[in-house]
């Protein structure tokens, strides 16, 4: 375990870029004084920031380039312009070349995926990486995935984020064994896509010692927090994730019209201002932040691209957590033990033997 954790930043990444990174990196700096930071993008604007914060300042690097990915750029596009020499692509370079332990962007999401499928490669085992988002819920928090990352899912991939989301959940809860529930259109056994009524089937007959497999769950069980960890292929984990970011903001929308009609109303909003306040952020997908690429050799995260200082920083949190209780190793030595279990996924079983 290493004695700082080196965090590596595409500082120009984001609808904000270095006006949001930098006084992120310092919100989690304080946090987490073992942090040494190396910032990506333009030296003439990111300098000034820096020096300005002295602590900060004394934790981290400055590495310099002009190129910058386009929030609106295609992947493809991204590659080709940015391969080399953008602030994303060095960011995420430095996790390969061992520079840094793990990568940080709020940049664009599609971009930022292939960047780091293209300079990492998928770990042993697993086809197709996936993006793991943290969900609160009533009890606390959940994980997700995928929430994007690719569309479809086979039997053998959704057994896979099954596998590797329950890793992250060992780090991030400290459990022995989270439960894992895969989403579907009903909880009955008859319902839903052969895909996942398969691997439904395959998680409940091996009965992993490292997860607790619950069988299917509906939409509503994701934010009553019924299980640990929600499994679903890219398309669905999208559309859930935007869907509960869209309601968030109408609950929000909703609540301060309602607040702001009458004198009385007001009246009551000043003294329920702090609880309303914690369900703001509880509720704000710019704080509840930090999608964790999930397969890769290597640890990237995925900020969103609208957030604040404070999101941006959370995002950094979860960075650090990855890093200093050993995501990668965790997920690998379950990978391992999955293997082992003989469930079919063959080429889990082909890339270790």
């Amino acid at each position: 375990m290493p004695q700082k954790v080196r965090i590596a930043l595409d500082a120009m990444g984001g609808d904000n870029g270095p006006s949001v990174v930098v006084p992120g990196a310092e919100l989690a700096l304080e946090r987490h004084p073992d942090i040494a930071f190396v910032l990506f993008g333009d030296k003439v604007v990111l300098e000034p920031l820096v020096v300005q914060r002295p602590r900060l300042a004394a934790a981290a690097q400055i590495v310099h380039t002009d190129v910058a990915v386009k929030m609106d750029a295609k992947p493809s596009q991204a590659l080709r312009q940015g391969r080399w020499k953008s602030s994303m692509w060095l960011a995420i370079d430095a996790v390969k070349k061992g520079e840094a332990d793990v990568a940080v962007s709020a940049g664009n999401t599609g971009a930022l995926m292939a960047m780091a499928k293209f300079n990492l490669r998928t770990m042993a085992g697993i086809e197709r990486p996936a993006i793991a988002a943290l969900w609160p819920t009533l009890r606390g928090e959940s994980i997700v995935l995928d929430v994007g990352a690719s569309i479809g899912a086979d039997v053998e991939h959704l057994v896979d984020l099954a596998v590797m989301g329950s890793a992250m959940a060992r780090v991030l809860f400290d459990l022995e064994r989270p439960t894992v529930g895969l989403l579907n259109i009903g909880v009955e056994e008859v319902k839903g896509l052969e895909e996942v009524k398969e691997a439904g089937a395959i998680l409940r007959d091996a009965n992993l010692p490292f997860l607790d497999y619950l069988g299917f769950v509906e939409g509503d069980d994701i934010g009553k927090g019924t299980v640990d960890v929600v499994v679903t292929e890219g398309f669905a984990g999208n559309i859930a994730l935007k869907a509960a970011e869209g309601t968030a903001r109408q609950i929000a929308e909703y609540l301060r019209a309602a607040f702001s009609r009458t004198l009385q109303a007001q009246l009551g909003y000043l003294l329920a201002r702090k609880a309303l306040q914690t369900l703001r952020d509880k509720m704000d997908p710019r704080k509840v932040n930090g999608g964790v690429f999930l397969g890769l050799n290597g640890v990237v995260i995925k900020s969103h691209g609208g957030t604040d200082a404070e999101g941006f920083a959370a995002a950094v949190d979860v960075g650090y957590d990855m890093v200093r209780y050993e995501l990668m190793s965790k997920i690998s030595h379950t990978l391992i033990r999955h293997a082992r279990t003989d469930l079919g996924s063959s080429k889990v079983g082909e890339a270790i033997s």
